[in-house]
């Protein structure tokens, strides 16, 4: 067993002893990559026992989250209406959860399939929150400046032939907007790294994945070792949004030294908000230091 795996199962019963996760409030991105450590951790380790932790973690969801057609975004009463990013994660995680255990990697075609026309509109954009009906989009809020990508590299993976007309709508969506899209903050720059690493030939993941080391760079404060939520505001900083840009980075093969840093610096971190607590801050640290089926030569 690697060291890191021994941080990752020490910090992963830490999290159940405080019922943290994945015994703590439903939280769907959380929830995503939770269950693709879990099933990484079987394909590390061989142990059966986190296959069926995952399952009984998308059993938990489907029963506190689920709705007709989606999910909800959480549990708790502020985390209302459905994201496209939140449901994309949630999809690749069944895909990767169904390599093992059957039935799974069907359930993450039948929901593409059933949430793609209720955010999609060809030729216009991605809604990013819909009513939890998804009757409509959430008041105030738009097109997302990512989701397309997602849904273009999640849809390709996990359905192929079966989501055909989905894919190319979506790929029409991506050619379009990769020559004007310059994401600035931190998140969104790890999540376009991550998701460009799949198909890196593409124009649009060449571009993108330039763009994104480049301000990358920009944003790395070094003392102490961390990056800035986004170029020019250098004590602004989160840990689990820089654990996204950890895994963008392991999977484009970039900076490892930098993500050893932040990690050794967010182990030590407080910032004295619910961050500190929170399931999304401990479960992404996991994926930071074990990407495992996160990336694309695990596949």
């Amino acid at each position: 067993m690697t060291a890191e795996a021994r941080i990752v199962l020490a910090r992963l019963r830490s999290m159940r002893e405080q019922q943290t996760w994945p015994n703590g409030q439903r939280y769907l991105w959380t929830d995503a990559f939770g269950v693709v450590l879990l099933t990484s951790l079987h394909a590390e380790l061989g142990d059966t026992r986190f296959l069926d932790e995952a399952e009984v973690v998308v059993a938990d969801v489907d029963r506190v989250l689920g709705r007709p057609v989606g999910l909800r975004i959480g549990e708790a009463p502020d985390r209302d209406g459905q994201y496209f990013h939140y449901l994309a994660m949630w999809i690749f995680a069944l895909w990767r959860l169904g390599a093992y255990r059957s039935g799974y990697s069907e359930r993450a075609v039948a929901l593409a399939r059933a949430i793609h026309p209720r955010f999609v509109l060809p030729g216009r954009g991605v809604v990013w929150k819909m009513r939890e009906d998804l009757s409509a989009p959430y008041p105030g809020f738009g097109f997302g400046a990512i989701d397309p990508f997602h849904g273009y590299v999640v849809w390709r993976l996990v359905g192929g032939h079966a989501l055909e007309r989905e894919i190319a709508e979506l790929r029409a969506l991506v050619d379009a907007a990769s020559p004007r899209l310059h994401v600035t903050q931190d998140l969104g720059l790890g999540m376009l790294l991550w998701l460009s690493h799949f198909f890196p030939e593409e124009r649009w993941a060449v571009t993108q994945r330039e763009r994104a080391l480049r301000v990358l760079d920009e944003m790395w404060i070094d003392p102490p070792g961390y990056f800035c939520r986004e170029p020019g505001l250098g004590d602004v900083k989160f840990a689990f949004t820089n654990y996204g840009v950890a895994l963008g980075l392991h999977a484009v093969g970039q900076s490892a030294e930098r993500v050893a840093r932040l990690n050794a610096f967010f182990d030590a971190y407080r910032s004295g908000t619910s961050y500190d607590v929170d399931a999304i801050t401990h479960v992404m640290a996991c994926t930071s230091r074990l990407p495992g089926l996160f990336l694309r030569s695990r596949s």
